[in-house]
């Protein structure tokens, strides 16, 4: 089979501060939409990739990511995605599956069979929900907030950068009220006014002066669910947390989040959230951007801000 053209995002060089455009590169390579002879690979047609803060860990030229090294400078991003299987030469995936899992940041990838990729089932839900809530990131919110989180009833919540407006996060999707952190002169005094009598389970995403805010006003026994530290990502030194000894007479419990080691239990997450999507009962909002040339804009937008929902980049809907 002939060759075709395959744009891709590849990373210029390492990224020291904040990640900008300039740091990446739209290029043009060729790929055969065919596997060599006897290849255990597969051949992925990419549709939707998925915008993720940890993308950023993966630009310095230390791995801070257990399972994964960090980018290769002039080599294609690689993240989560949902793809079309052109081929095959593993027998768990067909042509025509369609599957999500890691993939690169290009139109065609081809990638080892032992990487991350998931079968999809259920084609009645729009697939760039692959991307997010029926993805890695539903899936660590399934796994953060039940499984490390362990919510009682009645239990008072913190999600920190729960990516969306104010207005939006109150009135659509249903927080019991929201305020925007970085505009806040006085976490400490934010976090006091809105949970008065202080907080049971923390989902951090933050990190820095909203943790060290949080630990002040964490109730006796809390739960913190370490998920990501978006404010720290693009730091050359990374800020100090000054209150942790909250944590001993508060016997606050303190716990990391890799959602990998949850993806055992993906078929958990699927049996709880599709008959809620298709009951309307959850709310599921999408920032797109489109193709891979808006791909850098749209990466780093997270960490302006720029994002209301879920960022997702579409490459092909078919």
């Amino acid at each position: 089979m002939a060759e075709v053209k395959n744009k891709q995002v590849v990373l210029k060089d390492y990224v020291t501060g904040f990640l900008k455009e300039s740091d990446l590169d739209l290029v043009e390579n060729t790929i055969t939409l065919k596997l060599p002879e006897g290849s255990n690979e597969i051949l992925l047609k990419n549709l939707y990739l998925s915008c993720d803060p940890f993308m950023r860990n993966l630009m310095s030229d230390i791995g801070i990511l257990e399972k994964f090294l960090p980018y290769a400078p002039g080599s294609p991003l690689f993240g989560y995605g949902v793809a079309k299987v052109l081929e095959s030469g593993h027998p768990d995936y067909k042509k025509g599956d369609l599957v999500w899992g890691f993939t690169k940041w290009e139109e065609y990838s081809l990638v080892p069979s032992s990487r991350i990729l998931f079968k999809i089932e259920h084609t009645d839900v729009p697939l760039s929900y692959y991307t997010g809530i029926l993805g890695m990131p539903g899936m660590t919110a399934y796994a953060g907030f039940f499984e490390v989180g362990l919510p009682k009833k009645g239990e008072k919540v913190f999600v920190s950068a729960a990516s969306g407006a104010v207005d939006l996060l109150k009135n659509k999707f249903g927080f019991d009220d929201a305020f925007n952190y970085k505009e806040e002169p006085d976490l400490d005094a934010a976090l006091k006014r809105y949970f008065p009598e202080g907080i049971d389970i923390y989902f951090e995403n933050v990190g820095g002066k909203t943790l060290d805010a949080v630990l002040l006003n964490m109730r006796v026994h809390g739960r913190i669910v370490v998920c990501g530290m978006i404010s720290q990502y693009n730091r050359a030194q990374p800020e100090g947390v000054t209150n942790l000894g909250n944590l001993i007479m508060k016997r606050i419990r303190m716990q990391g989040l890799a959602v990998t080691d949850y993806y055992p239990m993906y078929h958990k997450l699927v049996e709880y959230v599709v008959p809620k999507i298709k009951e309307e009962k959850i709310v599921y909002v999408e920032d797109i951007a489109e193709g891979l040339e808006n791909g850098p804009a749209a990466l780093v937008g997270l960490f302006n801000g720029r994002n209301v929902g879920k960022q997702v980049l579409v490459l092909a809907r078919e």
